[in-house]
């Protein structure tokens, strides 16, 4: 059993009551900013909006109830060379079940997952083939959630790949699978390429994809392929430019304020999810969302989070030439990954395929019609269904 290796603890969610109450003291002290009228979301999350979402933070949201869906799975804290990593051991009934590791991205956590750790793990029990099970390990990404504090500076994505490969190994997993998105699929592509014996696939959704100025790289891009490149240059990256740049900084407001934490976490819910002129609870369950804004501001992990875009930005993975980000040298430069990769998109994704396969072996590519960023949360059975059939394929 996992909680007989060295290192490695059982671990429940446990927030003391007083942290509760402090949460309840501060939204209900909360000082609101004016606003111009008529601006609707164009400058910012709405008065209105935030303080309707604030009041069900208050009043509605029970967060022990979502902290006992948490600890209905088994659950561990991990010291991997001086770096805690919290994560949920599920094992399959089935004993030949694939072990894959999930990875969230920010605003994110493990909770994201928590619609489809029963399929994954128990296919049998959910109308799947059994044949089509898996052992998860759902990590939180060192600097998220439960896995602080940061051991130090220099935990970028390699680093963060580092240590969970390491993860891996301690709990006996000798081949595996890793899925991520957002920031969980700039760590997954390293672990493939950190341990391409071990990683027997690496399935990814929003993969970032740059031009390296390459001649002719853009030549005959598709009309939605246009859009895509069009959607990366247009993006109103000033988070990103926050939390690359100043991290700390920004981390003082968004660990003292609640309701700032939740405004800056829930306007990425607005633009990421679909339909793009929906609210960001039409995608995602409100009480959902408000877990994922809790975890956060309980564990006091908003400044945190943030470092690992700052070690980006400082390895030189992100140019400026591109919109929000840039050519990546540092990830292509010569480094093209052998690992089988899958990339499944949807509506909301900005990735050009032949940059993708320039960068890593694509030899799986689906496109869906619906969905956004979040798809464990907004398409949970499309996304069971893709890293069935992919790791189907690669076992």
């Amino acid at each position: 059993m996992t909680h007989t290796i060295p290192g490695i603890a059982p671990f429940r969610v446990d927030v003391p009551q007083s942290r509760l109450d402090d949460l309840r003291s501060r939204l209900a002290a909360t000082r609101w900013p004016d606003e111009l009228p008529g601006v609707g979301w164009s400058r910012g999350v709405p008065v209105g909006y935030l303080r309707g979402l604030a009041d069900h933070w208050l009043n509605a949201y029970d967060w022990r109830t979502h902290e006992a869906a948490l600890n209905a799975y088994p659950q561990y804290l991990a010291d991997v060379e001086g770096q805690t990593v919290h994560f949920l051991h599920v094992r399959s009934p089935e004993p030949d079940a694939t072990p894959l590791v999930l990875l969230h991205g920010w605003p994110g956590s493990v909770a994201d997952f928590l619609d489809v750790i029963g399929p994954l793990s128990d296919p049998r029990a959910h109308g799947g083939d059994p044949a089509t099970a898996f052992h998860l390990v759902v990590a939180s990404l060192p600097g998220f959630g439960f896995s602080t504090p940061l051991a130090g500076p220099g935990m970028g994505a390699e680093s963060m790949a580092a240590v969970l490969t390491r993860l891996m190994s301690r709990l006996g997993y000798v081949r595996y699978g890793v899925h991520g998105y957002d920031t969980g699929s700039w760590v997954a592509p390293r672990m493939g390429a950190r341990a391409p014996e071990q990683v027997i696939g690496v399935h990814v959704n929003a993969l970032l994809t740059f031009p390296v100025g390459a001649e002719g790289e853009a030549d005959g891009l598709t009309e939605a392929e246009q859009r895509r490149r069009q959607a990366m240059q247009d993006f109103n990256d000033g988070y990103l430019q926050c939390n690359s740049k100043r991290p700390q900084t920004v981390g003082y407001a968004l660990t003292d304020s609640p309701v700032g934490q939740l405004a800056w976490m829930v306007e990425k819910f607005k633009e990421l999810t679909a339909p793009a002129d929906g609210l960001p609870e039409d995608s995602i369950d409100r009480d959902r969302m408000l877990t994922e804004v809790s975890l956060y501001w309980l564990t006091g992990t908003a400044a945190s989070a943030a470092q690992i875009y700052y070690e980006e930005v400082s390895a030189g993975a992100w140019g400026e030439e591109d919109g929000a980000a840039g050519a990546p040298d540092a990830w292509t430069a010569g480094r093209r990954g052998t690992v089988p990769t899958a990339v499944l998109l949807s509506t909301h994704d900005v990735t050009i395929r032949r940059w993708a396969e320039r960068d890593h072996n694509v030899v799986r590519w689906t496109e869906l019609d619906r969905g956004g960023h979040f798809l464990a949360m907004e398409e949970p059975e499309a996304l069971v269904d893709d890293l069935r059939r992919f790791f189907a394929s690669v076992r």
